[in-house]
């Protein structure tokens, strides 16, 4: 989001919202919390680029996929009116009830929906829209999902291990890291947090849980430190960040959802349709590239294949040839927004000729 914090092993099943075979999820309910009163502030990151690029116009249909706490929509729906409509979508109810308060100005043109982006096909149509004029995403955990203590995403604060989007989700962090198999702890801290000692975090986190449940953040933490040689905790980001991202990329199932998402942008966009999608990570970006130029008519094949088997269609055409960075100004202003990277496209009038 506009202000976000960012092998080895088989592949696992990483379906969000559910759990493995193993003892029932440890109880985090003796552990203390503070009162969620904090505000909902959302930075929107590259707002100006976004405006620019995505060109919201009178009349115009838009969907904000993540709107967070309503940055980037508080500046996309005035734009769209006489006429336009804009369509929020947050799995966090947190998220919707602060947009809902910062949007609430513009009344009946905007309609804020907690679900999940994926499930746009099915959301659009019930409620008459049959294609949108612009697109946008906002990838990633919140700066708000970050600071609250509560919500279990950062590993620079005491809280239960959580990190659900979606409160009402039977998975937490405290689930995966209590009862999945070493073998598939590996496998995600490998994919997901592309952390070069995910087979040593594995086994310690395994070793750990044998003597006593880990319930907390600091918790495991402690474990990653431990796991992680002294001599490569001295340079780079904090040890736990990778292993903390990948938990909440499977807690979460954000590359499934965002995979199947931009297989689905000919049933989402309207021809002459815009595309942004901003991410954090190389993870992101790179399903976000290779769907572009899949549906920009470039063969996706490996190389050396006799025949294309990628049955790319020129859908879209490219508005950035590279990602858009954030300037040096915003990165001042916002340090959370360095890693931000955003690339949009456009729907093709004919999809045929590409005119």
């Amino acid at each position: 989001m506009a202000d976000r914090q960012t092998g080895v092993g088989s592949k696992a099943d990483l379906k969000p919202g559910t759990g493995a075979a193993g003892p029932a999820r440890p109880s985090t309910s003796n552990l203390p919390l503070p009162a969620s009163n904090m505000p909902y502030i959302h930075q929107p990151v590259l707002l100006a680029e976004v405006l620019q690029l995505l060109d919201p116009q009178p009349g115009e249909i838009f969907v904000d996929a993540t709107v967070g706490g309503g940055g980037h929509s508080a500046a996309i729906a005035p734009r769209l009116l006489p006429g336009g409509r804009l369509v929020g979508l947050d799995q966090d109810a947190a998220a919707i009830k602060a947009a809902g308060e910062r949007l609430a100005p513009l009344g009946a043109a905007v309609e804020l929906i907690q679900a999940n982006f994926q499930d746009l096909p099915r959301i659009l149509p019930r409620r008459g829209i049959r294609a949108v004029d612009g697109l946008l995403f906002d990838l990633g955990v919140s700066s708000y999902q970050l600071d609250n203590p509560e919500r279990g995403f950062s590993y620079q604060a005491e809280a239960p291990l959580d990190m659900r989007m979606t409160q009402g989700q039977e998975l937490t962090a405290a689930t995966i890291v209590n009862t999945w198999s070493e073998e598939k702890l590996t496998a995600i801290i490998w994919q997901y947090g592309e952390e070069r000692w995910a087979k040593r975090i594995a086994s310690f986190i395994v070793s750990a849980r044998q003597k006593a449940p880990i319930t907390t953040t600091t918790q495991l933490v402690d474990i990653i430190k431990a796991a992680i040689p002294a001599g490569a905790r001295r340079s780079g980001h904090h040890p736990a960040k990778r292993t903390f991202q990948a938990l909440r990329i499977a807690i979460n199932g954000e590359l499934d959802a965002l995979r199947t998402t931009m297989e689905q942008l000919d049933k989402i966009l309207a021809p002459g349709g815009r595309v942004g999608v901003i991410t954090f990570h190389s993870l992101e970006d790179r399903i976000v590239k290779q769907a572009f130029q899949r549906w920009s008519g470039r063969c996706t094949c490996p190389p050396g294949l006799p025949v294309c088997t990628c049955n790319s269609r020129r859908l879209l055409e490219l508005l950035t040839r590279k990602p858009v960075a954030p300037a040096a100004a915003e990165i001042a202003a916002n340090p959370r927004a360095r890693s931000a990277r955003l690339r949009v496209a456009r729907r093709v009038l004919k999809e045929k000729d590409g005119e």
